[in-house]
């Protein structure tokens, strides 16, 4: 039982009513990982594309500005800033297109420039069959590959 007790206080608290059984506090454990094991591959993703850029920079001579994406989800709500040089402006219109491809409702949409750097950002409402989380973080993975891609 002293095992049970040291892998419970390693997961984040949560405020449950009631006893909660041992099946159920395993089965919540079993979630928790995996759900930090898809943040491990985000980063890992998000790790490999920002060392192409630098690689890419290295070897380029004058930097040019990388292609960033960030995105945030919170409940239905899914947030993108993308950062671009202004020979990649391309991308704004083509992230908005893959928004609405996939469902999302975009709420709000606009850039603005800074010297050769252009910020972008999406605002969006995600609903799906299967829960706005799904939704989004299939979204998201999309979002990434294309930015990715494109670096």
């Amino acid at each position: 039982m002293k095992a049970f007790s040291d892998l419970t206080s390693l997961l984040p608290h949560q405020h449950q009513k009631g006893v909660v059984s041992v099946s159920e506090q395993l089965e919540e454990t079993v979630d928790y990982i995996k759900k930090l094991q898809e943040k491990v591959e985000k980063l890992k993703h998000k790790k490999k594309c920002l060392m192409e850029v630098v690689s890419e920079n290295s070897t380029t001579p004058g930097l040019k500005t990388p292609n960033i994406i960030n995105i945030t989800v919170s409940g239905s709500a899914l947030d993108v800033v993308l950062t671009t040089g202004r020979d990649y402006q391309f991308m704004f219109a083509r992230v908005v297109r893959m928004l609405h491809e996939e469902g999302a409702d975009v709420v709000n949409a606009s850039f603005s420039v800074v010297n050769d750097t252009v910020f972008h950002t999406i605002h969006s409402e995600v609903n799906g069959e299967r829960g706005p989380e799904h939704e989004a973080a299939r979204i998201c993975e999309r979002l990434r590959k294309f930015v990715c891609d494109v670096a």
